[in-house]
Parts: structure tokens; sequence; C-alpha cells
């Protein structure tokens, strides 16, 4: 990867519904190449697909807490139903392995504190192999999603 490749990742990143043209104006190639480019970025999953960032206060979800999760035993089986059950919930918008304790840190939104308790008592908390959960509401979102530092 070298510093075309980096532009390429940049530019769509701020947008990735950019033409091929423009894109191709943008890091200073010609459409053939910038094409190539941005296939073998694709075809080595460095870019693994594109979509629209939606405000989810705006689709009525306009509640956000942390789960954190412990796990009874961290035994390869006990981590793969855990984690395989997760995908399950759609209310976890991203889930993260940690070292130590915590085992887990889930990010939940759900329409309010009410909608949340029920996912919370009926969805999370009999998952497999929890030990224990805690969780924090977030009060207020600064930003997501943010592009990486190319």
């Amino acid at each position: 990867m070298d510093a075309i490749d980096r532009k390429i990742l940049a530019e769509i990143q701020q947008d990735g519904r950019v033409s091929l043209t423009d894109l191709s104006e943008r890091v200073g190639l010609s459409l053939s190449p910038c094409q190539r480019r941005l296939r073998a970025l694709e075809n080595a999953q460095v870019i693994s697909g594109y979509r629209a960032t939606i405000d989810a206060a705006a689709v009525g979800l306009n509640f956000s807490a942390i789960v954190f999760a412990t796990l009874r035993e961290g035994s390869s089986e006990n981590v793969q139903s855990f984690e395989d059950a997760l995908v399950d919930i759609p209310e976890i918008t991203r889930a993260e392995r940690l070292f130590g304790e915590p085992d887990y840190m889930l990010h939940v939104v759900t329409r309010d504190l009410k909608a949340f308790q029920t996912l919370y008592d009926r969805r999370l908390l009999p998952l497999p192999s929890v030990l224990r959960l805690t969780s924090t509401l977030v009060m207020k979102s600064i930003f997501q999603d943010r592009p990486l530092p190319l």
C-alpha cells in the first residue's frame, strides 16, 4: 500500500458515494488506474463495504448504553457461544472483546429506557455464560464512525 492507496482510502472514508471521476481527480490519477487500485483494495478486503450513516435519533432510537459483560469462564466454547448469540441482537451496534475484566463491551441503542430495560432483562441477561452485566448510559455522543487517521 502506497501513498496513493492511502489517499483513495481517505477520500472514500469521507464520501463513499464519490464518483470514480471525482475520486481520480482528487487523488491525482487517471480514471483507469484509479479504478484498478480501488478494485484491488476491495478485493484485498481493505475496503470491506459501503454504507449509509444514519442518525439514530431521526429513526426513533433515542437511547444509548454501553453494557459490559463478564463471562463465567473463558473457554473457547463459552466465548464462541456468547459471540454467536450477540449476532442475533440487532440493538447491539458494536461488540468488542476486551483484555482483562470485563470481557466484552457492547454498544446498544433502543427507543428509550423502557425498551433498554426489556432488552436487558429478556435478551442480555440470558446470554450464554454470562456471570455479570454492568451498564452505563450514554449522556451525549461526541462523534462516532470517525474516519481512520490515514
